[in-house]
């Protein structure tokens, strides 16, 4: 199974909430991992809210943030390009994504196109999910109506 994960799925990994045991097992079970190279910036934005919202301590958020750095170089990383960018828009426009989340799908698209082979797209967004399932990937986790 190749997997993608957006941040939304990404984080989850870092920090222990509903999903976290999932998104843990789906990585196991993925032959290869990916994400776009936003998500660096997205995982950690979101450790940093969670900070400042008092969800998680300064030294847990810290903690979470350097087992993420260290797993980094272990996921594919997608690069974004003019043309990723262009068929991101595109499908922002198609589908009603925010910037980031077009991102990610057209991330993940480009990663099926290469690999010749399904990708399963992993995302806590409903709309990105049911924009991912619309679009030919293997959206999960399986929501009802997603």
């Amino acid at each position: 199974m190749i997997v993608y994960l957006d941040a939304s799925a990404l984080v989850k990994r870092y920090v222990a909430e509903t999903g976290s045991a999932e998104v843990g097992a789906l990585i196991q079970k993925g032959e290869a991992v990916g994400t776009s190279v936003i998500s660096k910036a997205e995982v950690t934005a979101a450790l940093a809210k969670a900070v400042r919202m008092k969800l998680l301590r300064r030294e847990e958020a810290l903690s979470a943030l350097q087992v993420f750095s260290a797993d980094w170089e272990n996921i594919v990383r997608l690069q974004i390009t003019e043309v990723l960018a262009s068929r991101a828009a595109s499908l922002a426009w198609d589908h009603g994504l925010r910037g980031y989340d077009a991102m990610h799908l057209a991330s993940a698209l480009f990663w099926q196109d290469m690999l010749g082979a399904h990708v399963t797209m992993a995302s806590y967004d409903r709309q990105l999910g049911e924009a991912a399932k619309a679009t030919g990937l293997i959206a999960w986790p399986n929501i009802p109506n997603l």
